[in-house]
C-alpha cells in the first residue's frame, strides 16, 4: 500500500496532469494554449470560471485581463491574495472570438477537471458565471443564485456573477462585492455546512448529471 510519503504532492500531481492534457489530442480548440490553472494547490477554496479569453490564451495564465484585474481586487478586499488561492475555468483552452463554450467542449475538458478537484480536495469551489455554475448545479439560475451555497458531492458550491458580466452592470457589480465579502466566511464554516448539508449527487455519478442542489443560506 502506498504511504503518504510516498504520494507525490499535490502540485507534482497537476503537473503530471497538465502534462497529460498537452499530450491529448483528443481534446478540443488546440490551436489556441493551454491554460490550466494556477495558485495554491493547498487552498481550501478553488476558483471556477468558464474559459480563457484573448489574453489568458497570450499569457497562458487564468484571469489577466479586465475580469482578472477585478477578480484580483475582490480577492484583495477580503484579505487574501491570489497566490495564496488556485484560479481555473470548466474549458481550459479559448474559444474562437471568445464565445461561449459548447457543451461538447465542457465535457471534454469534464475529466481533467474533475481530475484536478480531486487532486486539491478542496472545501469550496467558487463558480464564475452561469456555465461553471451550471456544470456543478444543472438547475440553479445565476440571477436567483449568485452568493448561496450549496453542497455537492464532499465540496461545497457557491456561484459568483463572472466579473465580466459584472464589468458590464452596476448592480451585479454591486451584489458580486457583496456576496464575495461572505466568502472568507464560508471558507472557515465549510466543515460544519458539509455534515449539515446532503450531498446534491450521489456518489460515483457524473458532476454534469447531479441532482437538483440543495442550498442553504450562511446566515
Amino acid at each position: 500500500m502506498e504511504s503518504s510519503v510516498d504520494r507525490p504532492s499535490k502540485q507534482k500531481q497537476l503537473e503530471e496532469l497538465e502534462q497529460e492534457m498537452a499530450a491529448d489530442v483528443s481534446l478540443p480548440l488546440r490551436d489556441s494554449n493551454l491554460v490550466f490553472g494556477e495558485g495554491n494547490p493547498e487552498s481550501a477554496v478553488i476558483f471556477i470560471g468558464e474559459a480563457p479569453g484573448f489574453h489568458e490564451d497570450r499569457l497562458k495564465r487564468p484571469f489577466v485581463g479586465l475580469s482578472g484585474k477585478l477578480l484580483d481586487k475582490l480577492i484583495n478586499e477580503i484579505g487574501w491574495k491570489r497566490e495564496d488561492i488556485y484560479i481555473t475555468n470548466i474549458v481550459k483552452r479559448r474559444p474562437p472570438e471568445n464565445r461561449d463554450p459548447l457543451p461538447d467542449e465542457i465535457g471534454a475538458y469534464q475529466p481533467y477537471l474533475e481530475r484536478q478537484i480531486a487532486i486539491m480536495k478542496p472545501k469550496v469551489a467558487a463558480t464564475l458565471g452561469r456555465f461553471s455554475m451550471n456544470h456543478f448545479l444543472p438547475e440553479a439560475k445565476i440571477s436567483r443564485d449568485q452568493g448561496k451555497i450549496f453542497r455537492f458531492k464532499d465540496f461545497l458550491v457557491v456561484p459568483f456573477f463572472h466579473p465580466a458580466a459584472a464589468l458590464r452592470s452596476t448592480t451585479m457589480l454591486e451584489a458580486l462585492k457583496k456576496s464575495f465579502k461572505e466568502l472568507p466566511e464560508i471558507v472557515r464554516g465549510a466543515e460544519s455546512l458539509l455534515r449539515e448539508l446532503p450531498a446534491s449527487d450521489a456518489g460515483g455519478t457524473r458532476v454534469a448529471k447531479a441532482e437538483a442542489p440543495t442550498q442553504k443560506k450562511l446566515f
